[in-house]
């Protein structure tokens, strides 16, 4: 896998802790922050995912009951 430096701002005692450390321990500390940031990114995906799959759900029932765009226009532009 091919590997990138970024830059990223920590508090200064966190640098100062990482400059500090070993190399083996930097290694260590870059393996947990890409694991920790990949996660949040799937976890994220996964999550807008799950949202259009419910979405699409929701619709298809609507459209299964009758309810077509133009009657969901009606109802959205209701000044009731």
């Amino acid at each position: 896998m091919t590997r990138e430096e970024i830059t990223i701002k920590v508090p200064s005692d966190v640098a100062e802790a990482y400059r500090n450390a070993t190399k083996e321990q930097q290694e260590q500390i870059e393996a947990r922050i890409a694991v920790l940031l990949k996660s949040s990114m799937t976890s994220r995906q996964v999550g807008i995912t799950k949202l259009r799959q419910t979405m699409d759900e929701i619709g298809g029932r609507a459209a299964e009951r009758g309810l077509t765009p133009e009657i969901l226009q009606s109802i959205l532009n209701d000044d009731n």
